[in-house]
């Protein structure tokens, strides 16, 4: 199996086809990925300032692109999330002032005191499968890892790897997991893929705006659907099928989530008003994150239900 890390000092920091790519991975390969943590590197200790944590050009360090051979727009490119492994035994979190869910922001100002900084520094304990904070046993939590950002590169733009979009970024749905595939629309030649803000764990939303932000080695197996152009990016498990949609306000990210999920459904057979009233009676809904450029949100509904329009 080949493994990849970026070259020292070279992470990415926006998501675009104008980067030289790293590597080229033949779809069927399995391969193994380093990844920087969020803060690339800077959390060492709770004493560390947060202040320096997000300075310009050091936000979300990403490893890629990666070029997969016979991705054209139009496809979608599969990633098939194997595994997560803590790369260090270590993650952070971080209160960072004017960065959050329920505080003032500079889009949204208000009179109330800006947050405190704050670090917090965990460390993992492999035979429990927790990751405990080095100053309070009382933050303790299952590891639960996940992939925050996973891309594949607009047709134009760069984008910052702090914000979501249609074809994946920083979405911080925890279904971007090992065990699930993610399905990335590809808007160029080769796909450019990214990965990076592997965490080990987050509850819906990332209130404050930072998980345990970890360094990872990820195993991932990547394949492609020709011909096959989605608007969003989807997700599949043994027993969901997921949509994610990613927008501000709040309920623009729900809606497109359902209506490409009611799409999704309606390739196994189900008519659109069906498919709207299934959604309404047994759909699920949660928050990948509600403090990033954009919001990301998941639907999913429980592949045995929609399994019934075949039987």
């Amino acid at each position: 199996m080949r493994e990849f890390r970026q070259p020292e000092g070279k992470y990415e920091f926006v998501f675009g086809k104008y980067a030289q790519p790293i590597a080229k991975i033949q779809p069927g390969e399995e391969v193994a990925i380093y990844t920087e943590d969020a803060f690339s590197g800077r959390l060492t200790s709770p004493d560390v300032s947060s202040s320096i944590l997000f300075q310009a050009g050091y936000m979300n360090p990403q490893t890629g692109p990666f070029y997969i051979e016979g991705a054209e727009p139009g496809d979608t490119l599969v990633v098939e999330i194997l595994d997560i492994q803590p790369a260090t035994g270590f993650a952070g979190s971080a209160l960072i002032p004017g960065f959050g869910g329920v505080v003032a922001t500079s889009s949204t100002p208000m009179l109330n005191d800006p947050l405190p900084e704050k670090c917090w520094l965990y460390k993992y304990d492999e035979s429990t499968k927790k990751f405990t904070s080095t100053t309070d046993p009382a933050l303790s939590f299952d590891y639960r890892p996940f992939y925050g950002t996973m891309t594949t590169a607009p047709e134009l733009e760069a984008i910052s790897t702090a914000t979501p979009f249609n074809q994946g970024g920083n979405m911080d749905c925890r279904d971007t997991c090992p065990g699930n595939k993610v399905m990335l629309p590809v808007a160029v030649e080769g796909a450019y893929f990214f990965l990076g803000d592997a965490h080990g764990t987050q509850g819906d939303g990332e209130l404050c705006g930072t998980a345990l932000e970890m360094p990872a080695k990820g195993i991932l197996k990547f394949s492609l659907i020709k011909g096959k152009k989605l608007h969003n990016v989807r997700i599949e498990n043994d027993e969901y099928i997921m949509c994610v949609g990613t927008a501000k306000p709040m309920e623009d990210a729900a809606r497109m989530a359902y209506v490409d999920l009611i799409e999704w459904m309606g390739e196994y057979g189900w008519n659109k008003y069906d498919a709207f009233e299934c959604l309404t009676q047994a759909g699920e809904m949660y928050v990948g994150n509600m403090v990033d450029t954009f919001y990301s949100l998941v639907g999913k509904i429980k592949k045995e239900i929609v399994m019934r329009k075949k039987k």
